[in-house]
This record gives structure tokens, sequence and C-alpha cells, in this order.
């Protein structure tokens, strides 16, 4: 009997515990949001691509600057016909002369020779001439037939002594003179010329200012020869710009 009794009494309860249904889900806890993350990332993005803009806006910062286009002898000024301008990147630790002061840059002599090609920098240039040690600039009014035809800043020259000259330059570029009597020096450093034939270095309306830079031992008998117009100038082979 107790054996019946106990199983009529569990037969009204349920076998197991009550199982959800297939459709229902499990509620889920809400995803916690971080404003402050978010805007701290947006943030740094911006940051960093402001940085590199900066960046490039610094390195393509670009001046117009001198070029030295015709090699400029100790002693020589830039002109309109030996420079150019170039644009370069802006650099605080190099002293560029930029092209806006090509003229302050004119009235200042070359401290030493400049090769053509170079970018001019405020060492290059002084208020005085200082040639090399031995030497000596010699300022020639020459007359056509005393100089090469084409000569420049630059050419090296054999000047003589000449007892005469005729008129008109060789087509060899070497003048033409009679007389020839001895030669002063052989490589004498054109130095300076005019810009050309219109221009305020002529001494006159046939005689072509022309300095030269020699050894200081043959200033003296140039500078002699000149005063007599008994300079003749030749072209050395292979020095022409």
């Amino acid at each position: 009997m107790k054996i019946q009794e106990r199983t009529g009494a569990g037969a009204g309860r349920s076998a197991g515990p009550a199982q959800p249904s297939v459709g229902d889900r499990l509620p889920t806890a809400p995803r916690e949001r971080k404003p402050a993350l978010a805007a701290l990332a947006v943030l740094l993005i911006l940051l960093g691509a402001l940085g590199a803009t900066t960046l490039v806006l610094q390195a393509g910062k670009r001046i117009e600057v001198i070029k030295i286009t015709q090699e400029i002898p100790a002693g020589s000024s830039v002109d309109g016909s030996n420079v150019t301008s170039v644009m370069v990147a802006d650099d605080s630790s190099i002293h560029y002369v930029r092209w806006s002061q090509l003229e302050s840059l004119k009235k200042l002599k070359a401290l030493s020779t400049i090769p053509a090609g170079a970018v001019a920098v405020g060492e290059m240039f002084g208020s005085g001439s200082k040639l090399p040690a031995g030497k000596s600039t010699v300022g020639l009014a020459l007359k056509e037939g005393q100089y090469p035809s084409g000569i420049e800043v630059g050419d090296t020259v054999a000047a003589y002594r000449v007892s005469g000259s005729s008129g008109g330059s060789s087509s060899s570029g070497s003048s033409s003179s009679a007389g020839t009597d001895s030669l002063i020096t052989g490589d004498a450093r054109v130095s300076a010329v005019p810009d050309d034939k219109s221009s305020g270095d002529l001494v006159s309306s046939t005689s072509y200012a022309i300095t030269l830079t020699v050894d200081s031992d043959k200033a003296a008998d140039l500078a002699d020869a000149a005063s007599g117009g008994e300079v003749a100038l030749v072209l050395v082979p292979g020095t022409g710009n």
C-alpha cells in the first residue's frame, strides 16, 4: 500500500524542470557605451593628420635665390649676365642670397673665385676685394684689334707689349697686331668686361674697358704698356668659357 501511495503522490509531478520554448531567447546585458574614448580616438586622428600636413608644408617651403651662371673671379661682382634665379628649400642654417637682394649684391666683391653653377651665399662676398696672395688687378682701355673678339670674364689671356697695332680683331679671336715686342704675362685672368658695347664701361666711343688679374710683379709693366696704348691681348687656347 505504501508503495502505491508514493507512486500515486508523484503522478502529478513533472519529470523535470520546465524547458523554454524553442522561439524564446535569454535576455542579454545592454552594451556599455564609452563616448569619451570615442572622442579621444577622433582627436588623435585629427592631431596626426595635422602634424603630417605641417611637415609636408615645411618641407615644401621654397625661396627664390641667386645662382651663379658664369665663373666670377676673386674681386669681381655679379651682374645681370652672370646670375639667374632658382628655387630652393628654405634652410635657416644656410645664408642664401635671395633674388630680391640682387641689387645690393652687385655692390659687393667675390672674396674668392666662385664657379659657375654655385648657389650664392653670404659668405662668398664682401665689401672689399681679397685677391689671392701675389695677385693684382689692372684696368685696361683697349681699342678694337687690341683684344680678342668675344672675350669674357674668366678667360685666360696673354698680354703683349707692342710698338703698334692695327684696327680690327682677327677672325680667330686673337688680336691682330704688328710689331710685337715682348710678352708681359702669359696667364692673365679676365676679371671684368662691359656687359655690352653700349654700357658705361666704355672709356670712349672706341675704347673697351677690361680688367685683368695678373701676378703682382707683372702689374707695373702691364699698366705702363696700357698707358701708352701698347698692349695687345691674345686668348690662350682652351681657356675660354
